[in-house]
């Protein structure tokens, strides 16, 4: 079961290879809760019943907007006879044009390098976001998170920058709001959203990591040594904190993956192992101290502070010390890192 505390929905799937929480329903369910306006921005659409929603929505009043990356709209060799249908991204085609037949406003992007964001602003009273693709293998066999916070304040935050995006504000061409990201009281959790290029999402995670007292947990698709998050994470273990995360096996393996350096340092990592009937961790998701979670879009990497469009969402604040006002933060991050604590018990074997 997901865990909701007030206006604040946490999702830790897929249930179909064994997480608790099923991803696709609570994507349609929000869609499908819009009354009057729904702002997209998803890196790319292949799953149909989410297509449909998006669709259900327009045809029922709601004005809609999407923004989609390119990247997954064409094909990177020109077919022998594009009269004729076919190619890898042919599905995200086929449901991009049933999209634009409903005379929903839909564009790709114009950044170059990485169009990354997952979320969906409702009513500019409630955001979903999260590491989720809108795909088949994202809500069905990649190991992901969805979270959901209904609030205004917060949805507005997202909705500059959905606004920007739609202006063209792509990647590093991005830098136009203050660099000073708000924090927004959510029930009882204090919410902090910040997106990439314009606040520099990497310090904010190396910042609460120079924070921790005990432990940093997590759970990433790739992390690179591009980034400095593994320096950090290292500069806690020398300090006695434990550091400890699980990795995809594809992105893991790669030379300039984080990972050789942070084992070599003595942070416990677990790799993914093949056959548990997951296909990816991806993932990215990180908890502090069990007090502090941080969620969203962003992989570990320097493209992702710098280049590619992003969000991060942290969940709580590690200064918060009074027992009663921590708890429910304590609680979202105890759920987050029980689903940490699963695919490494179930999906991972230990780097040794």
């Amino acid at each position: 079961m997901p865990l909701t505390l007030g206006n604040i929905s946490v999702f830790m799937g897929p249930d179909a290879v064994g997480a608790p929480d099923n991803l696709e329903a609570p994507i349609i369910d929000f869609i499908d809760g819009a009354k009057k306006e729904l702002a997209i921005a998803v890196q790319e659409i292949d799953h149909r019943p989410i297509a449909e929603a998006i669709v259900r929505a327009k045809q029922r009043g709601v004005r809609v907007k999407l923004v989609l990356e390119n990247d997954y709209l064409r094909e990177t060799s020109a077919l022998d006879d594009p009269n004729v249908p076919g190619g890898k991204h042919e599905i995200n085609r086929q449901l991009l044009a049933m999209i634009l037949r409903t005379s929903i406003d839909a564009k790709a992007d114009f950044n170059p390098k990485i169009f990354h964001q997952k979320f969906v602003i409702r009513d500019r009273a409630a955001v979903l976001t999260g590491s989720t693709n809108f795909t088949t293998t994202g809500v069905t066999k990649n190991l992901n998170h969805v979270v959901i916070i209904k609030d205004k304040a917060v949805a507005k935050e997202f909705n500059v920058e959905f606004d920007e995006i739609r202006k063209g504000f792509f990647g590093k061409h991005n830098f136009k709001r203050p660099q000073t990201p708000k924090e927004v009281p959510v029930s009882g959790i204090r919410v902090k959203s910040l997106f990439a290029p314009d606040h520099g999402p990497e310090m904010e995670i190396t910042k609460s990591m120079n924070k921790a007292k005990k432990r940093i947990d997590f759970a990433i698709f790739t992390f690179s040594q591009s980034s400095g998050i593994d320096d950090a994470m290292i500069a806690a273990h020398k300090l006695g904190r434990k550091v400890r995360g699980c990795l995809d096996r594809r992105q893991a393996n790669q030379k300039w993956a984080a990972t050789r350096p942070l084992k070599n340092a003595g942070a416990e990592l677990h790799i993914m192992k093949p056959g548990t009937g997951a296909r990816k961790i991806h993932h990215k998701l990180m908890t502090i101290d069990d007090a502090l979670t941080i969620v969203g879009s962003f992989n570990y990497t320097g493209p992702a502070n710098l280049t590619n469009d992003e969000n991060i969402v942290v969940l709580g604040n590690l200064s918060v010390t009074d027992p009663e006002k921590s708890k429910p933060q304590k609680k979202l991050a105890a759920y987050a890192r029980k689903e940490i604590d699963r695919i490494i018990e179930v999906h991972c074997k230990k780097l040794t």
